[in-house]
């Protein structure tokens, strides 16, 4: 079988140097790779490294071999574009389709999907003149995910900075996965909470439970490669930020509901696939709860905590807002499901059997997602993302 082809286009930025890694990763995992870089980008890499990586020719001219009509052929045979960083510049260009360079004939000419990574300082990102060129190239079909936030340039620090490679790989993997499909998500914002809250009992003891996050995390990668706005609610875990994905990160539940509360505000869809503690200490012990040889311990008096899934279910801030619950059973799963989307009000369970072997930190999982509507869909065991497809395929269906 032929390898599927991908384009990695790379303008001008000194986040540059990072290409190379998402250009190992591509090739590795039996992708064929043609880079075009931009002039200005050989400024940071030089053609003979992205030649000697990829083990392909590499050109920034439209002049080179024109008997193979690069500027025409290189987009018509791609399977996917990825430009990677795609600075202000490049955005304009391909918003404005303009074709001045090999890079930008080839997005004219390309009729894959197409991914940009965004890298730049956070004043020009936040331009207006830059987000009217997101929403344009978004309204067209192309995924522009979101950069991430850290160190920039200098000193400088904020939103701009290329997200991590390895995590622009997964977008990559997840938007060839689905082929020529529209991003039905496109001009969408989706909230998704993940990880499992904690509750202080003292200054090094908490209440928690076995959430790793894996799942919420692969809901919020494959919400960015079908070209959503995504807001990640992230309660106490230890993975790497997805690209293309804002996050807000909280330890207790009611951090969490304030959070979920905000973003929602304005979101299509919310997925509430945090494990959140039910109850929380009454009490807060300032210093650290000493054990005594003679007595034993006070005991522990709990109160409950906010209920997230079913106060934003029955005070939705929008019309058409989707919510979706996910409950994690020990038996009579479906039974309990049922009963559980009933009392919670919202349009879609996702319910599945947990277990200190099951689940939890695993990166597969298998769960039936119960509809309002009296619908079942079986998810049959497999990775996290074919089941956060699959919870996304319902959503997009009751958004319209």
């Amino acid at each position: 079988m032929s390898k599927p082809k991908v384009v990695l286009g790379v303008s001008g930025g000194i986040a540059a140097y990072k290409a190379c890694e998402l250009l190992r990763r591509l090739s590795e995992s039996g992708h064929d790779v043609r880079v075009v870089p931009t002039a200005s980008a050989l400024h940071f890499v030089g053609a003979a490294t992205w030649s000697a990586l990829s083990g392909n020719p590499v050109s920034t001219e439209v002049w080179d071999d024109v008997h193979e009509v690069p500027h025409v052929r290189i987009g018509q045979h791609a399977d996917l574009v990825v430009v990677a960083p795609a600075t202000a510049d490049m955005l304009a260009k391909a918003a404005h389709g303009l074709a001045d360079d090999l890079l930008t004939n080839t997005l004219l000419t390309a009729r894959c999907p197409v991914v940009f990574a965004p890298a730049m300082h956070t004043e020009m990102w936040e331009h207006p003149a830059t987000q009217e060129n997101v929403a344009t190239l978004r309204r067209r079909g192309a995924v522009v995910i979101e950069p991430a936030v850290g160190r920039l340039t200098g000193v400088d620090t904020g939103k701009g900075r290329l997200p991590d490679p390895a995590e622009i790989f997964e977008v990559c993997r997840r938007v060839l996965a689905r082929g020529a499909t529209e991003p039905d998500l496109a001009g969408r914002h989706v909230v998704v909470s993940a990880g499992g809250t904690r509750e202080p009992l003292d200054p090094v003891r908490f209440l928690g439970n076995r959430s790793s996050g894996k799942q919420g995390y692969a809901l919020a990668r494959t919400a960015a490669a079908r070209g959503a706005r995504v807001t990640l609610v992230a309660a106490n875990t230890a993975l790497a930020d997805p690209a293309g994905v804002d996050v807000v990160r909280v330890g207790t539940a009611v951090q969490l509901r304030e959070a979920v509360l905000k973003a929602a505000a304005d979101a299509d869809a919310v997925v509430m696939a945090a494990a959140v503690a039910d109850f929380r200490p009454a009490a807060y012990a300032t210093g650290k709860i000493k054990k005594k040889d003679d007595q034993e311990p006070e005991p522990i008096v709990l109160v409950r905590n906010p209920d997230v899934l079913a106060e934003i279910s029955a005070d939705r801030a929008r019309s058409g807002q989707v919510i979706v619950g996910f409950a994690a059973e020990t038996d009579d799963v479906l039974a309990n499901g049922r009963a559980k989307l009933a009392r919670k009000g919202c349009d879609l369970l996702v319910v599945n059997e947990v277990g200190e072997r099951k689940t939890f930190g695993a990166e597969e999982n298998e769960a039936v997602v119960l509809g309002a509507d009296g619908s079942e869909t079986p998810v049959p065991h497999g990775p996290k993302e074919a089941l956060a497809e699959t919870v996304w395929d319902l959503v997009s269906a009751r958004l319209g």
